[in-house]
């Protein structure tokens, strides 16, 4: 089947391929946070940590030649990003949300200065999935080309979602970020749990830092990131604190992220650059929509400040 046969259909499959492509590392920062703050702290140092979690991981996978070598190397830089953040958090009379932004900004002076040696060098791609091999269109092969990382982004949402809803573990986060009152009633150290939630969910945004660096856009430079770090925020807010909803709202942000390219492959220019401020508009308008001044909203936890 050729492209002209496919008529509208190419365009709405090259936005599905975009759309999923832009999503994966939202997916990954946004069940990072999700944990993190189900279990009452918020993170917004994850756009540091995914800034150089796409620097450690291209420059790992340059190195020894392993992409995948990269992607451990990215998550184990984001897991120490969110221990430090953690660690500093459980301090007397310190906020969440100034460390947060302090070290978003120490994780992105780390990556330019580390990073600078690996701005050209070539490092190799993470693998991908061919679903579009039936097509005979180049451009529906390539939006239907799969990576792997979205796979296993969509298999450990479900598989986060499971852990809170019916392991012990999941519920010692969940009484941790409702009520640390009572979780200590119940013998639970709320600094230790989430001090390893905000680890792991360091962890996840180091890897989507990875994804962007080792796949989409597949380089290393200063501006790979382009703020998804702060509207994971944003996403799992709209998400309601779900993992299963952050795969759709982030195939929602990255719709919104491919919407550019789509254009342009309609052979719509005008106004070409003004659609990449699209997910940044998108953002605005869901942080106006779940803004209330005179309730909580819902599914949020109650110990979390962005909140209160």
């Amino acid at each position: 089947m050729s492209e002209t046969d496919l008529g509208v259909w190419t365009v709405l499959i090259a936005m599905l391929g975009g759309a999923i492509r832009v999503s994966t590392p939202y997916i990954f920062v946004s069940l990072g946070e999700c944990l993190t703050e189900r279990s009452g702290r918020i993170n917004l140092g994850l756009e540091g940590t995914l800034v150089f979690g796409a620097m450690s991981g291209y420059a790992i996978a340059y190195e020894t030649g392993s992409a995948w070598a990269g992607v451990l190397a990215a998550a184990l830089a984001g897991t120490l990003f969110g221990l430090f953040h953690g660690w500093v958090c459980k301090l007397p009379k310190v906020n969440d949300i100034a460390i947060g932004i302090a070290l978003m900004l120490l994780g992105m002076g780390l990556a330019f200065f580390f990073g600078k040696p690996y701005i050209q060098p070539v490092a190799p791609d993470l693998p991908t999935i061919a679903l579009g091999a039936w097509s005979s269109s180049p451009q529906v092969e390539a939006a239907l080309r799969i990576n792997v990382l979205f796979v296993v982004g969509i298999a450990l949402a479900f598989f986060i979602a499971w852990m809170l809803r019916s392991t012990r573990i999941g519920l010692v986060i969940r009484v941790v970020g409702d009520s640390a009152d009572a979780a200590r009633a119940m013998g639970i150290s709320v600094d230790r749990v989430r001090l390893l939630a905000t680890a792991a969910g360091g962890a996840l945004a180091g890897i989507g830092g990875a994804y962007l660096s080792l796949y989409y856009p597949g380089s290393w430079n200063e501006g790979v990131s382009s703020g998804q770090g702060l509207m994971a925020v944003a996403l799992v807010i709209f998400a309601r604190w779900s993992p299963v909803n952050c795969i759709w709202a982030a195939l929602l942000f990255g719709a919104a992220g491919a919407l550019g390219p789509a254009l342009q492959s309609v052979g719509v220019s005008s106004g070409y650059y003004l659609s990449y401020a699209a997910p940044y508009v998108l953002t605005l308008i869901l942080l106006i929509a779940t803004s209330s001044t005179t309730r909580a909203v819902r599914g949020a936890p109650g110990e979390l400040s962005i909140t209160k």
